[in-house]
């Protein structure tokens, strides 16, 4: 598992855009300036659709008022889930949504977790990271797949 203090893998994953999925490398958006990066289980889980995403919409604003310049969201979805699940929670324009379609990052980033007894297979734990420069500042990891307290926006607003 990466630590504080480590590069933020660069790593390929997709955007869905306006002419469909494209390509983008996780150096290249989490790498310049303040990032707040959070991961989910999966696109349109109860938590991740009810309580974790939500939030970050909601205060994707004070986020932002603290001096965050990039707010992203992966998950071990593809990039037609990814922009349809972006879309439906209001997330388009605030926070940019990263397929990581095969868990390369997830991987990378030693965050992988078997679901599978949730019928979702390999995913992401949840958590959170406060990026400066692509280096990890802040990582804030639920220790459970199922919580969802300590990688919250207002837990991220809290370590700003």
């Amino acid at each position: 598992m990466v630590s504080i203090g480590d590069q933020v893998p660069d790593v390929q994953l997709m955007i869905m855009t306006g002419d469909g999925p494209q390509r983008v490398q996780t150096g290249a958006v989490l790498g310049q300036g303040t990032a707040v990066l959070f991961a989910v289980p999966g696109a349109f889980t109860p938590v991740c659709s009810d309580f974790h995403l939500p939030g970050f919409v909601l205060r994707a604003d004070d986020l932002k008022a603290k001096g965050v310049d990039t707010i992203a969201c992966v998950a071990v979805n593809d990039p037609f889930v990814m922009g349809a699940w972006g879309e439906t929670e209001g997330a388009n324009g605030n926070i940019i949504m990263l397929a990581d379609p095969d868990a390369a990052f997830t991987n990378a980033m030693g965050m992988d977790t078997d679901a599978s007894e949730f019928g979702l297979g390999s995913r992401s734990q949840r958590y959170a990271a406060i990026l400066q420069d692509g280096r990890i500042n802040k990582l804030l990891v639920e220790k459970r797949f199922v919580d969802h307290t300590v990688s919250t926006a207002e837990a991220v607003l809290a370590e700003l």
